[in-house]
This record gives structure tokens, sequence and C-alpha cells, in this order.
């Protein structure tokens, strides 16, 4: 098993668990999992991860109705099924978790989107399409998972149509990062590194890619996971036994991670796009 494989396997089965699909639907709303916009320190979490999945829209706004659209690591599919809404994109959804790629589904279906939102269950190191099928790329906080970022790129590479956008959304570490600084992050998602604005510039001048922006927004990081802490020590009772003591005891340890990481000022986030000409 390659280390990719090994990291996607870890990925899966952590996503897969009783305990994190429990916390993930419960405190993120059940539409994303995914880094949220906040106003407010004490807004809702559903409220702030809508409002990242507008801006990132809004980058893209340009495309028609009927753009094809591939979703890479799409959690509970909140962000296709808002794409689908909003603009009349198609979107495809790929996710390595099985139990939430059936949440997608079900949701989809229940919502009347089935005909405009597919799911497949794989990795976004293997993408299971055609070269040039899609329009536009869109992935939040989910490449940090792989354990092979290039091949990641290379896949988006062959599957995204000439004249296409990437957009992302990446918990990313400043090219400047101490060694073990963030020791305590990677250890958690079992990784060497997070990656860079500037390395995944270098992976997309390297595809002959155009670099269009970098939406900072590293403070909402800290702002996430705050949110997030505060949510988990509020219902912490309630959560319980969907998802086990020893899980939210380790997550309160994971957030607290997060936190730190993002206040060392050696941590990015934001919303990076590229385009293919």
């Amino acid at each position: 098993m390659t280390k990719a494989d090994q990291v996607a396997q870890q990925a899966q089965d952590y996503y897969d668990s009783n305990s994190a699909d429990g916390f993930y639907f419960r405190i993120w709303g059940g539409e994303d999992l995914h880094i949220g916009i906040y106003n407010t320190p004490d807004e809702p979490i559903y409220d702030a991860s809508v409002r990242t999945v507008a801006r990132i829209c809004d980058k893209i706004s340009h495309w028609p109705p009927g753009t094809k659209v591939l979703d890479l690591g799409a959690g509970y599919g909140g962000s296709a099924r808002y794409m689908a809404k909003h603009h009349g994109f198609i979107v495809d959804c790929l996710n390595i978790s099985l139990v939430q790629n059936e949440r997608n589904r079900q949701k989809n279906q229940q919502q009347g989107l089935a005909d405009k939102i597919r799911v497949f269950d794989g990795t976004f190191e293997d993408l299971p399409f055609e070269n040039n099928t899609y329009d536009v790329m869109w992935s939040q906080d989910s490449i940090l998972h792989s354990g092979n970022r290039r091949k990641v790129f290379e896949e988006v590479d062959r599957t995204l149509k000439s004249g296409g956008d990437f957009v992302f959304t990446d918990p990313m570490q400043t090219d400047d990062c101490p060694e073990g600084v963030l020791e305590p992050v990677l250890e958690r998602i079992h990784l060497d590194s997070l990656g860079s604005v500037s390395y995944y510039r270098q992976l997309a001048e390297e595809f002959g890619w155009e670099f269009v922006e970098f939406d900072e927004q590293t403070h909402q990081l800290v702002n996430h996971y705050s949110r997030v802490l505060q949510e988990l020590e509020a219902h912490y009772d309630q959560l319980q036994p969907e998802c086990s003591q020893e899980y939210l005891d380790r997550m309160k340890v994971g957030l607290n991670h997060w936190i730190n990481a993002g206040k060392s000022g050696y941590m990015d986030w934001g919303i990076l796009k590229f385009h293919k000409p």
C-alpha cells in the first residue's frame, strides 16, 4: 500500500466512524463540514458555512447554468446543492466517505436535486472520469488529507477542460513555518506537512495554469474552530452516546491544536483560484 493509499484509508476509516459522522452531522448542521466565514463570534456554524460557499461561488459566478462542476471531497454535499439551486450548475461529488456519500444522496433526493447532482465513491488521486470533462473543479478543506497532493493536481489538470477554473480552500502552512510548530495538528491527521500558497502556485505553474487570486481569510480558521469547540462543550452530554466520550475528549484536544496553530502566525486559509488556459 502506497503512502497516499494509507492516508486515504485512514481518512475513510475516520469519517465513516459512527462518532465522526454523528459529530460532524449534528454540530455543522448536516450540510457541510468545512470552515465557515463568520460575521460575529457566536454566529451559527451552518450560517457561516453557507457564507463560505456563497463567497467561493462569487469567484465562478460568470459561468452559466448547465456548467459542469466536480466537487472534490464533497462531504455531505451542501456545496453541490447550493450550486445547483442558486446557479443551475450540474455537479458531480467525489468523496471517500461512504457514510457521507449516502447522506448526500438522500438529501439530494429529498430536495429534488437527484437529476442535477451525482455522487461518486472514490479518492481524488484517482478520479473515475474521462479527460476534459469539467468546466470547474471545486474543493473545500479536503486536499490537506491527501498523501500525494501533486497527484491531486495532476488529476484536476487531466479532467478539467481548457478554459476551466479550479477554486478551492485548504488549511495551509506558511512558507516560513518552523519545523515542529504544527506537529500537534499534523499528528492528528496523520500527515507530515500541509500545503502552502506558494506550493500550490508552483504546482499550478508547472501545469501551465494561471494564478487568479488568493482571497486570504486566515483569521476565520481560528473563528471556526473556536466556534466548533464552543458547540461541542455546550452539547457534550447530548452528543453521547452517538459520539463516544473518548472521541469527544480527543476532539476537544484536536480543536485546541487547530486554534493554537491558527493563532501561531504560521497558517494560511482562504480561497485560491486558478485558470487553465
